[in-house]
């Protein structure tokens, strides 16, 4: 059988799968921010029954044969909505498909699973992500309670998008600025300024996956358990 047989029917299989198991929302609104690194998404997804008692990723076609996890950072189940916030400063059909997405564009999405991110009973949590885990890391905020609990960093590389969400968000994560290619060193250094008692701290890591691995190899140098470290990695 020639390769190009086999790709017709593996591309067949795949339309009849989507078609079975695909679902649609609405694009409500579609907001780039000031520096065009970031985009805000209001969608509708009518048919969603999500479980909001953990961090959600939404599997989002993004091209043909092609799917992006994206979080929301918060659910309403009575209107049925959610924003996404969307890091598309580098290239990759997930970027593309964001940047051209406008008010009123139809969204297919095959389903919604848990990234089993959830606030533990523990006396404190520090959250460190960069700038493609926002969605990620004010979800975990709004589960978090009490929430002063809830702590930690979100690097990014922009002082326009720094300022832009400290004006937007109200929260205790901080905007670091990014001095390295990934992020972990920025991360590192913020924790290392940081006068809490670390011994009873839980790290959620959201992020590249890059930056995720070595926060997560530092913090066990540093003699954290694997326990008390949830990681959570990106794949552009």
């Amino acid at each position: 059988m020639s390769t190009l047989l086999l790709s017709r029917i593996k591309k067949k299989a795949t339309q009849i799968l989507e078609n079975q198991f695909l679902k649609t929302g609405h694009v409500l609104e579609s907001r780039l921010w000031g520096t065009d690194d970031i985009v805000e998404i209001d969608m509708h997804l009518p048919s969603a029954n999500m479980d909001w008692n953990e961090v959600q990723h939404i599997k989002c076609k993004v091209a043909d044969f092609t799917y992006r996890d994206y979080t929301p950072s918060a659910w309403d189940a009575e209107t049925q909505t959610c924003t996404l916030y969307i890091d598309i400063n580098h290239k990759g059909p997930g970027a593309t498909w964001a940047k051209q997405l406008k008010k009123g564009d139809t969204v297919e999405y095959l389903g919604i699973s848990t990234t089993r991110h959830t606030p533990v009973n523990t006396s404190a949590i520090i959250c460190l992500g960069d700038e493609s885990a926002i969605g990620h890391l004010l979800a975990l905020q709004q589960l978090t309670q009490p929430a002063t609990r809830f702590s930690g960093a979100v690097v990014m590389n922009d002082s326009a998008n720094r300022s832009l969400f400290n004006e937007y968000f109200k929260t205790s994560l901080q905007p670091v600025e990014r001095s390295d290619s990934y992020g972990h060193h920025s991360l590192i250094k913020w924790l290392l300024q940081q006068s809490e008692n670390l011994e009873n701290t839980i790290f959620y890591l959201a992020g590249n996956s890059t930056m995720v691995a070595q926060l997560r190899k530092t913090l066990r140098g540093q003699g954290y358990s694997s326990g008390q470290i949830k990681a959570h990695g990106f794949w552009q």
